[in-house]
């Protein structure tokens, strides 16, 4: 889309045009990313941005020249957390970017259930691994959330390993442990000693070509496609979990709603026990869990 030739130099007068120019291009939300991204642009929170168009305080030409910018990669679809450099997850702001998978409210579930089972567990110094961190959203939000705990996180993907450096260097948690490495054959001094194995690992069947663009175009395929059926990175999880896990532990995995019945069999077939499939806010089904005998 072409950059209007004379930028808005009022913020009201620039969240209109904003707004108007991701609506008709089909971003979802375009009064709330409009906000946002002029936010971003003069350091204002949402509400220091709607008080500013009150007012109707002026904007200063750099300032509307890179909304301007900014507006037209959002309108070409590029996700708005690559844009701003940051996504929120539970009471974290990860930084994140091209070559990282942007973490998901959904995925919020799953660090629940999996903080849950770590609080739960009655020793001094329970223990985590968040198998294929991206971002390090899940190994943070566990470390920071049940700070007595010691979590090691495992990112194959150089890309989003770097990224989670970032995140991991911003948090400063000191019983966080990230590692660049496949989580096939991650961690094996720690066999047998895990008391919560985490995932979201790529679920996506390889012919479900996400609808959303900003999935499509900009998230890593190795975060998304998970082979034929989204299964197979699942199949190896089941099966490093059990050579993680102390007897006891549990296992945590992120899936698509129509996925709990396959994941639950895949699991009982291993040898794990009590496997429950567990729905997001929306009531999707969205996480399932199992028990290492």
């Amino acid at each position: 889309m072409a950059p209007e030739p004379h930028p808005p130099r009022s913020v009201n007068a620039a969240l209109r045009a904003a707004a108007r120019i991701l609506a008709e291009t089909g971003v979802p939300a375009p009064d709330v990313d409009a906000e946002l991204l002029v936010g971003h642009v003069l350091g204002l929170s949402r509400g220091g941005v709607q008080a500013a168009a009150l007012r109707d305080d002026a904007l200063d030409a750099p300032a509307a020249h890179e909304l301007q910018g900014l507006i037209a990669r959002r309108a070409a679809r590029e996700p708005l957390q690559h844009l701003v450099g940051a996504a929120p997850f539970r009471h974290l702001e990860l930084q994140v970017g091209p070559g990282v998978f942007v973490p998901r409210p959904e995925t919020e579930v799953l660090a629940q259930i999996a903080i849950d089972a770590l609080a739960a567990v009655p020793t001094p110094a329970p223990r985590a691994v968040d198998l294929g961190t991206g971002s390090g959203a899940i190994a943070l939000a566990l470390a920071t959330e049940v700070p007595h705990a010691h979590v090691w996180a495992a990112e194959r993907s150089a890309a989003a390993h770097a990224w989670a450096q970032r995140n991991f260097a911003r948090y400063g948690t000191d019983n966080a442990h990230l590692v660049l490495g496949d989580l096939a054959d991650a961690f094996p001094d720690l066999d047998g000693t895990i008391d919560v194995v985490a995932s979201n690992p790529p679920y996506v069947p390889d012919d479900a070509i996400p609808r959303e663009p900003e999935v499509r175009l900009f998230d890593p395929h190795e975060a998304l496609y998970g082979g034929a059926d989204g299964l197979d990175v699942v199949r190896v999880l089941s099966r490093v979990g059990l050579r993680l896990a102390r007897p006891g532990g549990i296992i945590a995995i992120e899936h698509g709603e129509w996925q709990g019945e396959p994941i639950r069999a895949i699991l009982a077939a291993d040898g794990w026990r009590a496997a429950a499939t567990h729905p997001d806010l929306t009531m999707r089904d969205r996480a399932t869990t199992a028990i290492r005998p």
